[in-house]
């Protein structure tokens, strides 16, 4: 099976991440993937917005913690890199689906979402500190321009996770529903139903505030992301976190 399944409704694509017995944990075959399908998707006119989802209960438990220690990212041509740069710069809307656990990526990822509907169950994480590292996608900048200062520095010093209400309440999710996937694409079919390069224009003007400042930090993001995987701290936090999971302990 398809770790990434890409399928076409009326003029929405719909991604799909597809590892659910590993509650989409993302490879780096994942985020080529996804990199590719929207890169295509850029630049198909027949194609006017897209959704990303899980397949099963969550959206995806971020990285996937071996693939990442075997092969981790030390560069800005590494599979995650690139996808953190389409999907900054991808033109068209992306409406986001969560269910359950949207970690790490999985949360941030959601910064470059024009629209989250999430479940009633979905719990969002952005643990970098205590894996050793700094946060990642811009989310240094977004975060706190949401949720506040002390709000965002609370959440990325401890770790700590946020309910989806938590979540409705600093604006990274618009909607909250049980049928979140549904609803994700009734609204995507509506905006592709719309003039698109309006659409467009209307999505590059919207972000054009805050675009280039974000790009820049992104690039802070990368290199000291890259400088902490290096370190003493991020391995141990990695031996510590592997261990757990082996023994069938998590937070």
């Amino acid at each position: 099976m398809d770790d990434v399944l890409a399928r076409v409704d009326g003029g929405v694509l719909v991604l799909t991440m597809n590892r659910p017995a590993k509650m989409n944990a993302i490879t780096r075959s994942m985020y080529a993937g996804l990199s590719r399908h929207l890169t295509d998707a850029a630049g198909n006119f027949a194609i006017r917005t897209v959704v990303i989802q899980g397949a099963g209960a969550h959206f995806t438990a971020g990285n996937d913690i071996y693939d990442f220690i075997e092969e981790p990212p030390t560069g800005p041509d590494s599979p995650v890199s690139h996808f953190l740069e389409v999907i900054h710069n991808f033109p068209k809307p992306i409406i986001a689906a969560v269910s359950g656990n949207a970690v790490g990526i999985g949360t941030t990822m959601l910064f470059h979402c024009e629209i989250v509907f999430a479940s009633p169950s979905a719990n969002f994480s952005m643990p970098f500190v205590s894996l050793g590292l700094v946060p990642e996608a811009g989310s240094s900048y977004i975060f706190p321009a949401l949720a506040g200062y002390q709000e965002a520095s609370r959440i990325f010093l401890t770790g700590e996770s946020f309910s989806a209400d938590e979540a409705k309440g600093y604006g990274l999710v618009s909607v909250i529903c049980e049928d979140a996937q549904e609803q994700a694409l009734i609204m995507a079919k509506r905006i592709a139903e719309q003039p698109p390069t309006s659409v467009i224009n209307t999505k590059a003007l919207l972000k054009a505030r805050s675009h280039d400042a974000i790009t820049a930090v992104m690039k802070v993001e990368g290199e000291l992301f890259m400088l902490a995987l290096q370190s003493d701290e991020a391995m141990s936090a990695f031996m510590k976190f592997t261990s757990k999971k082996s023994k069938g302990v998590t937070e």
